[in-house]
């Protein structure tokens, strides 16, 4: 799904509308004055940087669909319709979310300021969340054995350690001549190795690795064609098979090959079938994922707003989900895993993550996601 923390929190201005803006006005030392001295500006005052509504868009609805596809777990068993949808949606949802997470990553250079974003943004919300949630699965679901412990991330929270891990080796990917088919390459032989233990969900963090290096090769001119009229109407058929191939592919095929976490033979299938299906997955969620980033709203909606709190819906609905598993809330209303039920259940998951995406949340769980940690660091030295 699927900012990136830091990435989901802000959307930065594109880069296109950066290059159109005046130039930031420059102060520079008058000769001979004092220090007190006014400085002398030159150039015009720079407007106020906008947000980009398309990104926001994006954002908001790929976290309304990893919400709604982590509820539609515990009612699909049994719903062909069901395992049909949640495997497209599965298919290119958390791919989206990688993809735009390394566009948004390619200024990333280990500078001071951006290690501070990085820590401040994406392993604090990790160290509370991992914490959160197992301290959440013991008491509330009565497992007393589960550890505290940061190498395993548990449930959704392995995307901020694979972020972090995939950011810190931007400049590795940015230095290489090729770096997607060194990506795939890495994704493949993880596919085929179950010697990758689960610490820091590692099998995930290779297997969709080559997704936050396209997005590190992406740059403005590609979203404009994928926004294109024809894209879109491309879109509606290829979605359309999609789905039908879904349908006959529900009650055959593995969810484990979705979940990338785990190698083919830990799944029971020949290793040869890793490299083949880690190509073909890459390139079912790469046609899905431009079709679904065709028909984002590239104008301001009513839902924009909320793309800048989505690190925040992105970590708390998992509280919700676990907390109807815990409750056993879908054996208790059997109904739920009827069409009625998958109904309910969706507007559900994406009222609920709406609502952890409204600015209250966002402020009230700002010492979680946007902690203010200056007193860790070291201030930068001022520039002459």
């Amino acid at each position: 799904m699927s900012q990136a923390p830091s990435d989901i929190q802000r959307a930065p201005t594109t880069p296109e509308s950066r290059e159109s803006e005046p130039r930031r006005e420059q102060t520079l030392p008058v000769h001979g004055a004092s220090p007190a001295a006014a400085p002398v500006r030159t150039g015009v005052p720079a407007p106020a940087r906008r947000r980009d509504a398309y990104f926001d868009n994006v954002k908001y609805l790929a976290i309304v669909l990893v919400a709604v596809a982590h509820a539609w777990e515990p009612v699909m068993d049994g719903s062909r319709t069901t395992r049909a949808l949640y495997m497209v949606v599965y298919t290119f949802h958390m791919p989206a979310f990688i993809l735009v997470s390394g566009y948004f990553s390619r200024s990333f250079d280990m500078s001071s300021a951006k290690v501070k974003r990085l820590v401040t943004g994406v392993v604090v919300p990790y160290v509370l969340f991992e914490t959160a949630y197992s301290l959440f699965k013991r008491y509330a679901g009565g497992v007393d054995d589960t550890p505290v412990t940061l190498l395993d991330p548990l449930f959704l929270t392995w995307f901020l350690i694979a972020l972090f891990i995939w950011r810190v080796t931007t400049p590795l990917w940015q230095s290489l001549r090729h770096p997607l088919p060194v990506a795939l390459g890495i994704a493949a032989l993880a596919s085929v190795t179950p010697g990758i233990t689960d610490d820091l969900d590692l099998q995930r963090v290779c297997q969709l690795l080559p997704f936050f290096v396209l997005g590190l090769l992406m740059k403005p001119e590609h979203f404009q064609l994928i926004r294109r009229r024809e894209v879109r109407m491309l879109a509606l058929p290829l979605v359309a098979g999609a789905l039908v191939f879904a349908y006959w592919a529900a009650p055959r095929m593995r969810l484990g090959w979705f979940y990338r976490s785990n190698s083919a033979q830990e799944m029971d299938f020949q290793w040869w079938t890793g490299p083949v299906m880690t190509l073909a997955m890459f390139g079912c969620a790469l046609l899905l994922t431009v079709a679904f980033l065709a028909w984002v709203p590239r104008r301001p909606m009513w839902f924009t707003a909320l793309g800048a709190g989505t690190i925040c819906g992105y970590l708390l609905h998992g509280f919700l989900v676990k907390g109807a598993g815990y409750y056993g809330l879908f054996d208790r209303y059997e109904w739920l895993t009827g069409p009625v039920g998958l109904v309910v259940v969706s507007l559900v998951a994406a009222t609920a993550v709406t609502l952890f995406c409204t600015p209250p949340v966002r402020r009230a769980l700002r010492f979680a996601t946007e902690p203010d940690m200056d007193w860790a660091f070291r201030r930068s030295p001022a520039k002459r």
